[in-house]
């Protein structure tokens, strides 16, 4: 049996929970997740147990969303899947990651800007307090922001690029590619690995991923499950969130 530590990337919500992201984390038991403001993701042990079900369940609340990133535990029965993703994970094989000139630093004060850029080109969650999660980037023009990639989960020595997006009034210059090689600088001057997720069914980005230097790691699934609502003043048909103690 092997005895070797799981990688990071493996859960990698977790790893960031338990890691360089502790301080955002909320948890109960040996269950964790972001605040609703920063992150969606939720994060189980490798191999969750009932209890570790409930005590989810009891973070997110009756009818709450469960997501979990790059993980394939499916949930129990009664939960609702809502979602579900067929992803890859990349990692960094040789990026010609470089700063860029035009590239701007972006803070709490460009958060409205980023929230409308990233209600139009829907390059995943976005949240008022995601910013925190890490260092973006931006690419103004006449003042406004059309581009933009940052980093979101931090498992130990790596860091996840994320929310690339490009207004579609100027796409087709390679403001993202600038942009993710940029934030792959930064990465790599910390000491750490810059990784990415795609779609599985995204080919062309893929593509463009797998040419700018990343290469596939593995598959990974991306899921959001419901809470079940209270039975018999159970959650999750289990037992009372009051049976575990943790703090949020």
């Amino acid at each position: 049996m092997s005895t070797s530590a799981p990688h990071p990337l493996d859960n990698p919500a977790r790893s960031s929970l338990t890691g360089p992201h502790a301080h955002f984390a909320e948890r109960l038991g040996d269950t964790l997740r972001y605040p609703l403001d920063v992150s969606p993701w939720a994060a189980l042990p490798d191999r969750p147990k009932a209890r570790d079900w409930d005590d989810i369940a009891a973070l997110a609340g009756p009818g709450g969303l469960v997501p979990l990133a790059a993980v394939d535990v499916p949930p129990p029965d009664g939960w609702e899947v809502e979602f579900h993703l067929e992803g890859v994970q990349l990692v960094d094989d040789g990026l010609a990651a470089a700063p860029d000139p035009e590239a701007v630093r972006l803070g709490p004060a460009d958060v409205p800007e980023m929230l409308a850029l990233t209600e139009r080109t829907r390059p995943g969650p976005f949240l008022p307090r995601t910013v925190e999660m890490g260092v973006y980037l931006g690419i103004r023009r006449e003042g406004a922001l059309v581009a933009m990639a940052g980093e979101r989960l931090h498992p130990p020595g790596w860091t996840e690029i994320s929310a690339v997006c490009t207004d579609d009034a100027h796409r087709g210059q390679g403001l993202g590619t600038r942009l993710i090689l940029a934030v792959a600088h930064g990465i790599r001057e910390r000491g750490e690995t810059p990784f990415l997720h795609a779609a599985a069914d995204n080919t062309n980005a893929i593509r463009l991923y797998e040419a700018l230097g990343f290469r596939l790691r593995r598959r990974a699934t991306f899921l959001a499950a419901r809470v079940p609502a209270p039975v018999n003043g159970t959650l999750a048909g289990n037992r009372s969130p009051g049976d575990r103690s943790g703090t949020q």
